[in-house]
């Protein structure tokens, strides 16, 4: 029987929560528990549909409408003249890839963008937009599988380090603060 690491290795990293996850690593998982299809993965498409089904000795099965649909690798695309530097685009980036400051314009490393398109709902402007790979002069290919899953972690962990961190000093503020009192917001 394959294991999640097994069913994760196939899959493409965008990270992109199409599938109803939180990442690859949640969705394989759920494949390998059987409480989620093989079909699922929209950046993967019918190449990991029948790369998981080949290794799950399954029926491969149609990409699921409902998790999208499958299509050309896409890159995000911020117009830097409407960005207003709010910084609201880069804590969805599962791949650190929009570098930038509050209050300055913000860019896509386009070598490191998995097209995830978690960036656009939140930025305000609507100065992010998608488009294919291919229709930028000059760009490189899309970032691999495991590059991805490296990054991604990253991410991940520096996210849990900092609430962590959060935590800690949340909480020695209402220790100093003494009992009851409510901590100050940081």
């Amino acid at each position: 029987m394959a294991s999640a690491g097994d069913i994760d290795a196939l899959l493409p990293q965008t990270q992109c929560t199409r599938c109803g996850y939180q990442g690859c690593r949640p969705y394989a998982e759920a494949v390998a528990r059987r409480e989620a299809g093989i079909n699922q993965c929209p950046p993967g498409g019918a190449a990991t549909i029948a790369a998981l089904a080949a290794l799950l000795q399954r029926e491969p099965l149609p990409l699921n409408p409902a998790n999208g649909a499958e299509g050309p690798p896409l890159v995000a695309q911020i117009d830097e003249a409407a960005c207003i530097g709010c910084a609201k685009c880069l804590p969805p980036c599962p791949v650190d890839a929009i570098v930038g400051a509050r209050k300055q314009m913000h860019t896509v490393l386009v070598q490191l963008c998995t097209g995830c398109e978690l960036c656009i709902a939140p930025c305000p402007v609507d100065c992010i937009s998608m488009v294919t790979r291919t229709s930028l002069p000059d760009a490189p290919a899309a970032p691999d599988a495991r590059a991805n899953r490296e990054r991604f972690r990253a991410h991940d962990e520096r996210n849990t380090r900092r609430a962590r961190e959060r935590e800690a000093l949340l909480a020695s503020r209402k220790q100093l603060a003494g009992p009851g009192a409510l901590p100050r917001e940081i």
